[in-house]
């Protein structure tokens, strides 16, 4: 059974809101952390999709290559 993209809309886009609304006083390091993982979560979700493979391993892989990216780019500046 699978459920479609529509009905899960909007439960993503509330709880993404809510996740990201708690994060008023981050450091720099922890902003491009977050933000690079959210991205590369993203993208790995999309690729996965595109692809027809694992939507969640994708995504699994690219949060955590993104957020290790943004942690390093921070530090190297």
């Amino acid at each position: 059974m699978s459920i479609p993209m529509k009905s899960l809309a909007l439960p993503l886009v509330l709880a993404g809101a809510l996740a990201l609304g708690a994060c008023e006083n981050m450091t720099s390091t922890q902003q491009r952390t977050l933000s690079g993982g959210a991205i590369g979560a993203g993208v790995g979700g999309a690729a996965g999709l595109i692809t027809g493979g694992c939507v969640s391993c994708g995504a699994a892989i690219g949060g955590a290559v993104g957020a290790g990216a943004g942690y390093l780019s921070d530090k190297v500046k």
